[in-house]
């Protein structure tokens, strides 16, 4: 026996790394190639296959960046192979050992039967299970050149991350394409020894089941000639045996594997790439099932699916083969892995809806839970919104990259803003791409928060980000470690089965209440403000087009255009994905978002604009169309519907503009009363019903503030707490000017800075409480956050910002590490600082980022709000947001949640001016406090039914009614994603609990 337990751990590592791994394909000859580089964009396997290709050799040049080249591998079985198992082994230049991240490529057969894909972890082919010798070989690789831009820390910038901009000379050089015999024992070998070896090095130093692993592992070798690998590798397999057969500890951590991949739909490749890497994959898992009886596959995104069933569909045939096999596991509901605490409540319902659209329609399935491993923190209405959904768990894993506080739980319930629940599991393993490695699978069992009650956790298996997916080495580790003395079991099973059993095993979990904050990749809140801003834009631009449109279907028989809201739609919710609207893409992604995201806008647009005219038929009377719910302070009209716009003389309720006060201007109406400095600084803000002065004594309002902002690591991700140890007020006015243009008083401020200049607008208008900050940017910074700042005279215990269908509470205190860690916060259309009987809000149209600071001076407190404009980080994107930005803020002075409700809907959907004929009355009006109507659709089925969505925004329990005011049958609830119901509530009579979203439908 050997005492020293480092010498047999060096020596296995060695023999395995430099001789029984390499053995794993033993004879070998090469293969003919011949090529055809692309000159332009991707083509169709079947153009692919009907090139006309020249001779090429082993090793060549291949490849610039995003660029196809098909390759034509021939050649012929030798004679002497005769019944061996038979491979093509193919290194295209695979210089990291991630797959996803460089070159890899989809094969095909001469017919355009896909085969599988290659990629540094999966570089084989299956030629002939039992070769006769003799056969001929054939196949087309269709090989893309992706750039390696994330080769980990540091992250530099390139210009590789841009067709437009990338380098024209090849990335690769093919190293090997040959034939190769399979040696089935040595490949068994292999795998013993490694899981063996990873599970020795999890147990204790001197246990006994340690000492016996290394003595084994000693015998092993001992009897393995490393000169004739092949032929003795079955009497090292027999000596490892008896380690392999001891059975797990009836206690043993159970672990629920499924395979995986976590295709990120767009990240540092583009959407056109993402297609042909869910290709790739998904016939290579294909490809897996049929050779692992016991494996299944899951991937999420509607998406997805949707590509390979457009793009290639000899993909997608094997793909719903395997679904109906249950097999292929299509799992989230979702129709891609979106962000989601950016997206507004009807972009998240519509992500479900579609989502699960798509799998009835195609698979007849609907999916149980919600799939999330990967996005960027969770928005506390999730719950409510899941479970009215119609789901019944949800999975992430990324609260596990927490900086500073580790999450207490792993199986829990995760309760929203409304006090809904919803059953929710993170993998102790804290990773969505397993390897199975020991280290994995001894953490999972490890770290496992509830193992005194439940005791088992999932593990989404395979590499993941730019797709790949699990190997078959993986589901042979997987099958090692299905019962073994000293190691979590690990069976494959559906994540369904899996929440079956645990929620069994865990009938009182804990509960974690409010938003799931990752503390990390805060920056993803303000990066890339033009992808956010017109996202945003086309969200709301949507929501009214439906409205218009259904309003005109129902008034005067106007065919409904469903077909192009789903295509309008899916576009929108594609660029949801958690590396798309965050930010956090390479310029290619970003600058096709930005066009995309533009022509959504002016379709939506569009639409809305026939419908209002189609409305008001033919006439000369101005009519103004106001889209939402909420009460409008001026100008009047139905909300829904459309009134005539009395002419209305403003002159006399004119805002009054006085100079000479310190050099600086006071804008005045009947509600406010503001005095702007001379710098262009708003130094006084008083509510002239109250008399409360809203900015704090000795400081100013309106304050732009530039921060280095250089992140340790990920930097369009990032925003680290000590950005804020320097900072310089932007406060030099190159010039400024003001006016009264009919009533409105209009304080026009241009700054200089750095490398950019902001021209802002300052409006205040008769009847308004809010004052406008109009802000025309030109930003062209590098690595600086840009922060407008607010410190108020309020003593706030907590800041109140919007959320999807209602707002979340934080507070503004850092009395423990969980709330230090807020130091970058998010909010949708508002932020609410206030006091028992006085307030101010900060309305926007296209940010997200906030963070708020607390300050004492003579026993008096302070709070500030500084909301995050703009950043400027380096990588991905080298010129992050460098460009034109329109931003506005709304200074909102004297407001309650009622008032910054009202005040956020307002300044991002505004009425709409049309000449007409005809008044046109809402189809649906609405009575109560704080009810809001958050969308007005027909019905996706094309009944023709109304769909009105409508939530408690004020946090208390509501009571009014909707009426309809067209002909109908009955209003019933529906599920958020028009489901009938159990039970369903019927009549217009509505009781809202606070911030309680329903579905109503009314029945024509």
């Amino acid at each position: 026996m050997h005492d020293d337990t480092s010498l047999t751990v060096g020596r296995v590592k060695r023999v395995l790394d430099e001789r029984i791994r390499p053995a794993v394909h033993s004879a070998s000859v090469p293969l003919t190639i011949e090529v055809n580089e692309l000159p332009g964009e991707p083509i169709s396997p079947a153009e692919g296959l009907a090139l006309d290709f020249a001779p090429a050799s082993v090793p060549a040049l291949w490849g610039p960046a995003w660029s196809t080249t098909w390759f034509k591998i021939t050649g012929r079985v030798p004679a002497e192979w005769s019944g061996r198992r038979v491979e093509a082994v193919i290194d295209l230049g695979f210089d990291i050992n991630m797959p996803g991240f460089q070159c890899e490529a989809l094969v095909y057969r001469p017919d355009g039967t896909p085969v599988k894909s290659i990629n540094p972890r999966n570089q084989w082919l299956p030629i002939t299970e039992t070769a006769h010798g003799d056969e001929p070989v054939e196949l087309y690789l269709e090989a893309a050149a992706n750039p390696v831009l994330l080769d980990y820390h540091p992250f530099l910038p390139t210009q590789e991350g841009d067709i437009q901009t990338s380098s024209r000379e090849p990335l690769y050089r093919t190293r090997r394409i040959d034939l190769a015999v399979f040696e089935q024992e040595v490949f068994e070998l292999s795998l013993d020894l490694e899981v063996l070896f990873e599970l020795q090095a999890e147990l204790p130093a001197t246990s006994p089941r340690r000492m016996r692993i290394l003595q084994a592992m000693d015998d092993a070798l001992d009897v393995l000639d490393l000169q004739r690998i092949v032929e003795t590798a079955p009497d090292a397999r027999a000596r490892l045996a008896p380690a392999l057969a001891a059975p797990a500890e009836a206690s043993a951590h159970r672990i629920s594997a499924v395979g995986h991949a976590h295709i990120d739909s767009a990240w540092l490749w583009p959407v056109r790439e993402t297609i042909r890497k869910v290709a790739r994959t998904t016939s290579s898992m294909t490809t897996l099932i049929e050779e692992q009886p016991d494996f299944l596959y899951g991937m999420s995104s509607a998406q997805q699916y949707a590509w390979i069933k457009e793009h290639r569909p000899e993909v997608y045939v094997r793909v719903k083969a395997a679904v109906a096999q249950g097999r292929f596991l299509p799992l989230g509901g979702m129709w891609v892995e979106s962000d989601t605490v950016m997206p507004s409540g009807e972009s998240l319902v519509r992500q479900f809806s579609f989502g699960q659209r798509f799998f009835e329609r195609e698979f007849g399935i609907r999916s149980k839970g919600v799939w999330l491993p990967d996005s960027f923190g969770y928005s506390p209405a999730l719950p409510q919104l899941m479970r009215r959904a119609g789901f019944e768990w949800f999975f992430t894993q990324k609260i596990s990259w927490n900086q500073q506080n580790v999450f207490p739980h792993h199986t829990f319930l995760w309760e929203g803003i409304d006090g809904s629940q919803v059953f929710t599991h993170f993998p102790s393993m804290d990773t969505y791409n397993s390897q199975l490695s020991g280290m994995e699978v001894a953490k999972a069992s490890r770290q496992f928060k509830e193992s005194r009650i439940t005791s088992r956790s999932i593990a989404p298996v395979g590499w993941g980000d730019g797709g790949g997916g699990t190997t078959r080495e993986m589901t042979g580790k997987a099958k090692r470690l299905e019962n073994l003395e000293g190691s979590a079991q690990v069976v494959w099973e559906h994540p369904d089965d899996f929440f079956d059993a645990a929620r069994a095993e865990l009938p009182n979990p804990a509960v974690w209440v409010g938003e799931l904050y990752l503390e990390l990749h805060r920056g993803t809140l303000t990066s890339q403000h033009a992808t956010k801003a017109l996202h945003r834009w086309a969200e709301h631009a949507l929501v009214e087009a439906e409205l218009w449109a259904a309003t005109d279907a129902v008034r005067t028989g106007t065919a409904y255009p469903q077909a192009e809201f789903d295509r309008l739609w899916e576009t929108v919710l594609l660029h949801e994905f958690h590396d798309i609207l965050p930010g956090t893409s390479i310029a290619w992604v970003h600058r096709e978002a930005v066009e995309v995201l533009s022509n959504v806008l002016s379709d939506a647009r569009d639409l809305a604009d026939a419908a209002r005219r189609s409305l008001a038929g033919e006439g000369d009377r101005a009519l103004r169309f106001v889209p939402t719910s909420v009460g409008t302070s001026v100008g009047g009209g139905h909300a829904l519907g459309a009134s005539f716009a009395d002419a209305e003389s403003t002159a006399e309720a004119a805002s009054v503009l006085l100079s000479g006060e310190d050099g600086g201007w006071r804008l005045e109406n009947e509600l406010v009363s503001v005095l702007v400095s001379a710098e262009g600084l708003i130094v006084s803000a008083v509510d002239k019903a109250t008399g409360r002065e809203a900015v704090a004594e000795g400081r100013a309002a309106n304050l732009f503030q530039l921060h280095q902002d250089f992140p340790n690591m990920w930097d369009a991700w990032d925003i680290d707490k000590y950005y804020r140890n320097s900072v310089d007020d932007v406060t030099a006015a190159a010039s400024i000017t003001a006016s009264v243009v009919d009533g409105v008083a209009s304080v026009v401020v241009t700054r200089s800075f750095s490398e950019s200049t902001i021209e802002q607008t300052i409006t205040l208008a008769p009847g308004e409480r809010t004052v406008l900050l109009r802000n025309d940017v030109d930003w062209h910074e590098t690595e600086k956050l840009l922060k407008l700042a607010f410190p108020l005279d309020i003593q706030a215990t907590h800041t109140e910002a919007e959320t999807q269908f209602g707002y979340q509470s934080r507070v503004t205190h850092t009395n423990t590490s969980w709330e230090a860690a807020k130091f970058e916060t998010s909010m949708h259309r508002f932020v609410l600082v206030r006091e028992q009987d006085f307030g101010v809000a900060l309305v926007n149209d296209s940010i997200y980022g906030y963070d708020t600071s607390r300050e004492v001076s003579d026993d008096a407190v302070s709070t500030t709000v500084r909301l995050s404009l703009l950043r400027a980080p380096r990588f991905p994107d080298p010129d992050t947001d460098h460009g034109h930005h329109e931003i506005t803020i709304g200074f909102v002075i004297g407001a309650d949640a009622a008032v910054a409700t009202t005040e956020g809907i307002r300044l991002n959907t505004m009425p709409s001016l049309v000449r007409g004929a005809r008044e046109v009355a809402p189809l649906v009006s609405v009575q109560g406090d704080g009810i809001v109507v958050s969308g007005v659709k027909l019905a996706d089925d094309g009944s023709g039914d109304v769909i009105v969505r409508l939530y408690e925004a004020l946090g208390r329990r509501a009571v009014g009614a909707l009426t309809a005011d067209f002909e109908h049958r009955e209003i019933r609830e529906v599920s958020l994603i028009e489901d009938e119901i159990a039970e369903p509530r019927t009549g217009g009579e509505l009781r809202l609990r606070p911030f309680e979203v329903r579905t109503l439908r009314i029945a024509r």
